[in-house]
């Protein structure tokens, strides 16, 4: 069974393959609360303390006082001050400064610690062996993802034929309409909006507008998504049955099909562009439809 620290480990591993392994602006600790951070170094000065730090990816620099561990799951830690705790560094190294304490133990997956012949540890330093934790952890990013992606699309699209079942049925025409056209349209979409928000930006009072662009692309594609899930759906279950069992069907047709390598990707792809082309060509349509006309009846005439 594993221990606190290896539970810990595998949280951090988690959090590090669900996100992107970016730097970002460094975080000077202060106070007696844990520092977590995914991504992104942390400072303790001289003369501060905290309750403890966590880091995914990232640097530790440990000048002040940590009251609890300093684990680091992909990074350094360079250590000056006082740790009442464990220091352990999964996937780095760590050095001990002449003035470093500390009271726990040191602990390492794969460099061995630098330190100092002054420092003091009042543990063990040793090279611990957490391959039956991580070996895992790759899989259980992967269903991680997969599970948020589909708890998200399941919620948006409940969502969206809740507040407008007539939008469904609109976009869901398209599809048996004109399916070339419609898959045009999604094609343009998607190679469209990058390349306008890239334009944008060349022009310095664009760079807004090429931001605005490149938000807008990712809840645009999360609704394209829902709206293939509920068309594939409605072609199975048939009215009169509810647009939502519908919908809970096509669904789960696609999150099974992106449980497999490969496919899986292009089964996505394809369903945010259709669902894109569906979207588009249902607002062109509902653009192209006439007033109604009003009869004026004039005395008379």
């Amino acid at each position: 069974m594993l221990d606190r620290t290896r539970l810990l480990i595998a949280l951090l591993a988690l959090l590090a393959l669900a996100l992107p392994a970016s730097a970002s602006a460094g975080t000077q600790a202060s106070g007696d609360d844990p520092i977590v951070v995914i991504v992104g170094d942390v400072t303790v000065p001289a003369g501060k303390t905290v309750g403890g730090v966590f880091i995914a990816h990232g640097d530790a620099r440990i000048a002040g006082r940590v009251d609890g561990d300093v684990v680091v799951f992909s990074g350094n830690a360079l250590v000056a001050g006082k740790i009442d705790g464990d220091l352990v560094t999964v996937d780095g190294t760590a050095r001990l400064l002449r003035t470093a304490h500390v009271t726990g133990d040191v602990r390492y997956g794969s460099d061995h610690p630098d330190v100092s012949g002054m420092a003091r540890v009042n543990g063990d330093v040793t090279n611990e062996d957490w391959s039956d934790a991580v070996d895992v952890l790759p899989f259980l990013g992967g269903f991680l993802i997969w599970l948020a992606v589909g708890v998200s699309t399941l919620l948006l699209g409940l969502f969206l034929l809740l507040i407008s079942p007539r939008a469904a049925e609109a976009v869901r025409a398209q599809s048996r309409e004109r399916v070339g056209p419609t898959i045009a349209i999604g094609i343009a979409i998607v190679i469209g909006l990058p390349i306008a928000a890239v334009l944008a930006a060349i022009v310095l009072v664009g760079i807004p507008l090429a931001i605005g662009i490149m938000l807008a692309l990712a809840p645009l594609c999360a609704v394209a998504y829902a709206a293939s899930a509920y068309v594939l759906g409605r072609a199975l279950v048939k009215p009169p049955r509810g647009q939502i069992l519908a919908f809970l069907a096509g669904l789960a047709l696609l999150r099974a099909a992106a449980l497999v390598p490969i496919l899986g990707l292009l089964v996505g792809l394809a369903a945010v562009v259709f669902g894109l082309g569906m979207i588009g060509a249902a607002i062109g349509a509902a653009r192209k439809q006439p007033e109604p006309e009003v009869a004026a009846q004039i005395p008379g005439s």
